[in-house]
């Protein structure tokens, strides 16, 4: 019975010091555009509608040192899901010529 306590107050007391669920960055959204541009010199680089109430967005420096992608709500608030260096953008190559193609 006591190994039961014991393992059960260490692992919960493992969990209360660690980083809470909420501990991702949400704050209006202004605000964290105005800090990537000025601290990390980032520029909005792509977007996309994940669904009807959040909007993907990446951030990056123009030399890809830094990035940062947003998860926007419509009600101003953004939220920091990933971030880090070295980003590097791809163009996808264009699709084959139709015409060219034998069916």
């Amino acid at each position: 019975m006591y190994k039961r306590i014991l393992t059960s107050a260490l692992l919960f007391g493992m969990v209360a010091t660690g980083p809470p669920a909420a501990a991702m960055t949400c704050a209006p959204r202004v605000d964290l555009v105005d800090r990537l541009s000025t601290e990390f010199n980032e520029t909005l680089t792509a977007t996309g509608l994940q669904n009807a109430r959040s909007l993907i967005e990446v951030w990056s420096s123009v030399g890809g040192d830094s990035f940062t992608i947003l998860v926007s709500h419509p009600n101003g608030i953004s939220c920091v899901v990933s971030a880090g260096k070295y980003w590097t953008t791809i163009t996808p190559a264009p699709a084959p010529d139709k015409e060219g193609v034998a069916g």
